[in-house]
């Protein structure tokens, strides 16, 4: 294992995960000795419209995927509707190799809890909700317990540190679907509904959950909030690039010998970041990696110095997402890596747009031939034309993830596909593989 370079540990930015390490911080206690539910008492004393400017000042950017600016969407909600207005966190983290939340939610839940009351404080909500992936069943846990603790010292419930602002918190455990990570398939799922996409517009900040006006943002969002009220705009700002402010956590995870969250400012490499986690396991040299899970564009170690910001992966002709950077060698086969992908996109299509549905059943059906030694150099073309066919034609992003590691494999790696087809690769699937492959 190398030792990070001095300049390179000095890149390191805990913000967000401080007190990750610090001994029972789930507990109400200790996360009040840590600076905690301060920012709380400053908000309360601060107008609301004041605080949605503060968070556009700071530049914060959703940490879920997209990247959309977290003060703009807040200042979306109209005030003075007469309508109810909520809260929603999206905590249902179910990419494959994201896995930045759930230790958040299990170490520190009340950094969570604290944003969301200042958030819903901003919008002008008295309801909000954490929708929390199923099987995160050790994170709801923790999460739940804080909660209760909130309202026991009078952080939740009426009349929240005799402010006159009301907030009751919810922490809703969905089924384990993959598509209730996209919001508007979340509100229909919170609402009780089969999760699926809805047609936009109306957006969820005019027409969100109940029909009224939503702000959905990602725990990692949120969790941001009360460092940027404590510490100011300027702070936040002070890490990071001029266009992607702030800490990130980028989960590392695959071919490198600490596998882990590490946090730093935006723009930091995937080579420093790789050097943090200290370099890659003997023998194993970079071939390929995701940027922000497994529905981004695949990149390869050409890339390796790209800036990991919103900005800098976008030029590279990928998407910076949730920073799950699964970190792939040159003893991994992306052919295969690809179908693994597809196949988990085709069992979580939730079936609702012919595209999606169809395309994955076919494409996984294809990698299957191929990975068993019996692809066709026209089965290249057939995955090429359906991703093509599937990508921006979907009804939500899902079929676009699932299209993403296909054309960028294609791109990237297409020698790899012609190693199974013409027989110069030894297969990977036996021909059981094939039932209903054809």
């Amino acid at each position: 294992m190398t030792q990070p370079r001095p300049e390179v540990l000095q890149k390191l930015t805990p913000v967000l995960t401080k007190r990750w390490l610090s001994p029972d911080a789930w507990q109400i206690g200790v996360y009040e000795r840590l600076d905690g539910y301060a920012a709380l008492r400053k908000a309360l004393d601060v107008h609301p419209d004041d605080l949605i400017q503060l968070i556009k000042d700071s530049g914060l950017r959703g940490r879920g995927g997209a990247g959309f600016p977290t003060g703009l969407k807040w200042g979306f909600i109209p005030q003075g509707d007469g309508k109810p207005h909520y809260l929603v966190i999206n905590a249902d983290e179910g990419e494959p190799g994201t896995c930045k939340d759930l230790p958040l939610m299990t170490y520190d839940p009340h950094s969570l809890i604290e944003g969301a009351i200042i958030a819903s404080y901003a919008i002008r909500a008295n309801r909000a909700f954490i929708y929390i992936r199923g099987e995160a069943v050790h994170a709801a846990r923790r999460l739940r317990n804080a909660v209760q603790e909130a309202y026991a010292k009078g952080y939740l419930g009426k009349n929240i540190l005799k402010s006159g602002f009301d907030l009751d918190l919810v922490v809703h455990s969905g089924a384990g679907a993959y598509i209730c990570g996209e919001e508007t398939a979340l509100l229909d799922s919170l609402e009780g509904f089969r999760g699926q996409p809805r047609l936009r517009p109306p957006f969820p900040a005019i027409a969100g959950l109940y029909a009224s006006p939503t702000v959905v943002n990602n725990v990692g969002t949120i969790a941001s909030v009360p460092y940027i009220v404590l510490g100011g705009a300027d702070w936040w700002k002070s890490m990071g690039t001029e266009k992607s402010a702030g800490p990130m956590i980028y989960s590392l995870s695959g071919r490198v010998v600490n596998p882990g969250q590490y946090e730093c400012g935006l723009g930091i490499t995937l080579r420093e970041l790789i050097e943090l986690a200290g370099g890659m396991k003997p023998g194993h040299n970079l071939k390929f990696w995701t940027p922000g899970g497994s529905s981004t564009p695949i990149l390869t170690a050409e890339h390796i110095d790209t800036p990991m910001d919103f900005e800098g992966v976008a030029a590279a002709g990928s998407i910076l997402g949730t920073t799950a950077m699964q970190i792939f060698s040159d003893q991994d086969c992306p052919v295969y890596n690809t179908w693994r992908w597809l196949e988990f996109y085709h069992h979580e299509s939730c079936g609702k747009c012919t595209p999606c549905r169809e395309g994955n059943y076919w494409m996984v059906r294809t990698y299957r031939r191929i990975l068993a030694g019996q692809g066709t150099h026209a089965d290249l073309d057939t995955l090429q034309d359906t991703a093509d066919n599937i990508f921006g034609r979907s009804f939500c992003g899902l079929g676009d993830g699932a299209a993403t590691p296909v054309v960028s494999t294609l791109k990237w790696f297409r020698d790899d596909y012609l190693g199974y087809i013409e027989g110069r690769t030894a297969p990977r699937l036996s021909e059981k593989s094939l039932v209903g492959a054809h």
